[in-house]
């Protein structure tokens, strides 16, 4: 930022001041920013950026220096440096995923792998996974996303599938794994699985086929039913939505769909909706599931839907 490159302006100072002064969030953002440029792998990322561009020996790209240097105001500061941490903090833990998985998918693909103990495992829209099969072992921890396995029997070497917060263990069977922001789900639909909770596994549940089970940080939800034809619906490429509220049933589309999604209708929002869609194609199930809500959709350029 400028203000680091000449910190003996006083008059840029004071600016800045009373920029950060207008508004706490302001304060909030360039401290978020400060921290997101000290992360190890940010830094590391940026020191070899710099070697390859010819760096000096400090670490600092040497560069031409202009006779008349811009100065720029500060909503221009502002804006960058919100839009520098926006992005990166959007960024940031998707590379860090990218960098740990073996296997992943992007927004609105579905892909089959053969592991190998001779199990398969088929990951969801935008999930990711890494294996450990080496000594006998047989484990994939769900880093993102969502994933259903269809598991070889062999009862000397359990199958353990680690998410976020809980782990499920199986010796042969068939069953799927979520892991979102706050809570991982589990659903089995042959054989049995026990299912526990990462922060106290004395807290485990053992599944029956058709039942599923939640859990977060600090709890495991009893084992109930649910439909697995509908829940994993999209093994066979589509999404089905039974009396959900639109905005829910948008929330689960946005997992396919490659752009942005806006909804501007509190009331189509909390309307119910009903449908079976192709996951190929989900701009066509959102603009159906609105229109069905009594709400109008409208593209804007980049991919960006209004729900209105």
């Amino acid at each position: 930022m400028q203000l680091q490159d000449a910190p003996g302006d006083a008059a840029m100072r004071r600016g800045f001041e009373q920029w950060l002064a207008g508004d706490p969030a302001r304060g909030e953002a360039i401290a978020r920013l400060e921290r997101m440029r000290a992360l190890p792998a940010l830094r590391e990322a940026t020191l070899q950026d710099a070697l390859r561009l010819g760096a000096a020996p400090g670490g600092v790209v040497a560069m031409p220096r202009r006779s008349r240097p811009r100065r720029w105001t500060m909503a221009a500061m502002a804006a960058a440096a919100i839009i520098l941490l926006a992005v990166g903090l959007h960024q940031y833990p998707l590379l860090a995923i990218r960098w740990q998985a073996d296997y992943a998918t992007a927004t609105g693909d579905i892909r089959t792998i053969a592991l190998p103990d001779g199990s398969s495992m088929t990951l969801n829209t935008a999930s990711a996974a890494a294996l450990d099969f080496a000594d006998g072992r047989r484990r994939v921890t769900l880093l993102q996303g969502e994933a259903f396995f269809d598991v070889r029997k062999d009862p000397d070497h359990p199958f353990r599938v680690t998410a976020q917060f809980s782990a499920a263990e199986v010796k042969g069977t068939a069953f799927a794994v979520r892991t979102d922001d706050d809570e991982d789900r589990v659903l089995l639909t042959r054989g049995a699985v026990e299912v526990s909770r990462l922060a106290d596994p004395r807290d485990s549940r053992l599944l029956a086929p058709g039942q599923m089970v939640e859990a977060t940080a600090s709890k495991l939800s009893d084992a109930v039913a649910v439909d697995p034809s509908r829940r994993l619906a999209w093994l066979d490429g589509r999404i089905v939505i039974s009396d959900q509220p639109l905005g829910e049933a948008l929330n689960e589309l946005r997992r396919y769909f490659d752009g942005v999604i806006f909804i501007a209708n509190s009331q189509a929002a909390a309307t119910p909706v009903n449908g079976s869609f192709r996951i190929a194609d989900p701009e066509a199930a959102i603009r159906t599931l609105a229109a069905s809500a009594g709400a109008s959709t409208t593209r804007l350029p980049g991919g960006v839907l209004i729900i209105r």
